[in-house]
């Protein structure tokens, strides 16, 4: 028996048993600090009286985003928790770029953990197993607050690199293994693209600034990872049920 044969036949257990195992592998690892020059960003510009202006308002985005997707996909928990968290990813990421340091990184980081815990258990509950989804979402979201919190006890980061990371490599997994139960897919792939398109745009912050200090890095990044947000939401809204 293949380990994709196994995981096809016993998805739930393989799943679970993924994030014991990926969990228990960070605990000989040295703790993850908060990189100080993390908050020093290569677009400062204030315009209007509202500091690092660019990398504020790129958030609006996500507030819009989310708040459609509130209007229209309200009534499951799982998609709820998804657009709260895309929502209020426009509002707490603004509140930290107003005075980047680690206390306002907390309430940008908080509604992303709610994201990532909202986007696998989505992936789960349209690929996998509806319930086995459904309640995902409850252990997922305690470990990515829990996660942040530990963070500001302790000052380590290794579970919250865990919450952020571990849903986007399980999304690839379950896409690559189980077929399609609706139409759209595309649109997770390009949802997935365009995430790992933000993460290098913000790696990539200062050095893009530099081009002729137009726009930065991380501004890019937010309009990236946002319009990744979009894809989920017309994937909700395009998507059809394949028959058997």
């Amino acid at each position: 028996m293949t380990i994709g044969s196994i995981v096809r036949t016993r998805p739930v257990p393989v799943l679970y048993g993924l994030m014991i195992a990926s969990l228990v592998a960070l605990l000989p690892l040295p703790p993850l600090l908060q990189d100080q020059a993390y908050h020093q960003f290569a677009d400062q510009r204030e315009l209007f009286g509202i500091p690092n202006f660019w990398n504020v308002v790129s958030n609006l985005p996500f507030v819009a985003v989310g708040a459609v997707g509130l209007l229209q996909f309200h009534r499951d928990a799982t998609t709820t928790v998804l657009f709260v968290g895309i929502f209020l990813t426009g509002f707490g990421s603004s509140y930290y770029h107003l005075d980047p340091n680690d206390s306002t990184l907390f309430w940008d980081r908080l509604p992303m953990t709610i994201c990532f815990a909202a986007i696998l258990s989505a992936v789960v509950e349209e690929r996998v197993d509806a319930r086995a989804g459904a309640m995902l979402l409850r252990p997922l979201l305690a470990i990515g607050i829990f996660s942040l919190l530990l963070w500001r006890w302790t000052d380590d980061l290794r579970l919250y690199a865990w919450a952020q990371f571990f849903p986007f490599l399980a999304l690839v997994l379950i896409l690559r293994l189980f077929p399609p139960k609706y139409t759209g897919t595309r649109y997770w792939v390009i949802a997935a693209a365009l995430y790992a398109l933000a993460k290098l745009l913000e790696f990539l912050d200062e050095k893009i600034y530099s081009l002729g200090s137009i726009v930065s890095g991380h501004t890019l990044k937010h309009l990236a990872a946002a319009a990744a947000s979009f894809a989920i939401l017309r994937l909700l809204q395009t998507r059809r049920p394949i028959a058997p």
